[in-house]
């Protein structure tokens, strides 16, 4: 079996334990992960077992694509990733449930790609406090990233300097969140703790190394 599964995030929501604590949650939408191919020491050189969500058109799909899912007895999948072989055996074709994989009360490691937030300053891609002082002729200098470097030597910017730049996009992954609840007749699983991405993007749950 799969050591992870692929998701797809909807939003968060709150949940209450039996002790009455409120627990701030994200859902995840876990619709049955399809085994496309297993990947083997004899032929690969490594073990891993590669699934596949979410239903895509023919017309999107390419040739060469349509044939792996056909020889895996399914649909086309916008989504195809691999993931560590857990356990119990598993064969192309199969269906991969969230419940196969994990349980309440587990800690997986969630990874997806942040909410991309375009060209910013200082302030928001770094947390730079600004100036903060509008008097002794401040008066355009409140979220300015201030010196960046020397005069004469080394008459240059070091690499890595903190400044504006392109900030979100990038593949983070949020580790140590708890199962919370598996709702099997809705697909969904709960997941304590926020989740990177924006709705309806692709997250991958993974069992803690």
């Amino acid at each position: 079996m799969s050591k992870g599964i692929l998701g797809k995030k909807l939003g968060m929501t709150s949940w209450f334990t039996p002790q009455g604590d409120h627990v701030a949650c994200t859902v995840i939408e876990v619709t049955p992960n399809v085994v496309t191919q297993l990947r083997t020491e004899e032929t690969d050189g490594y073990t891993a077992v590669q699934l596949a969500s979410q239903d895509k058109k023919d017309k999107k799909t390419s040739s060469a694509m349509k044939g792996h899912f056909k020889a895996a007895g399914t649909a086309p999948k916008r989504f195809v990733k691999e993931f560590p072989v857990g356990d119990s055996d598993v064969s192309v074709g199969d269906e991969v449930r969230v419940s196969d994989v994990f349980a309440e009360g587990e800690t997986v490691d969630v990874t997806g790609t942040s909410k991309g937030k375009g060209f910013q300053g200082v302030v928001k891609r770094h947390g730079f406090a600004g100036v903060g002082d509008a008097t002794h002729g401040q008066h355009n200098r409140q979220r300015a990233p201030g010196s960046i470097g020397a005069s004469s030597w080394p008459s240059r910017v070091f690499k890595g300097m903190r400044m504006a730049g392109r900030t979100g996009g990038d593949r983070v992954t949020m580790k140590n969140l708890q199962i919370v609840r598996i709702l099997e007749d809705q697909n969904a699983v709960l997941v304590h703790g926020a989740v990177p991405g924006a709705k309806n993007s692709l997250v991958e749950i993974k069992k803690k190394k």
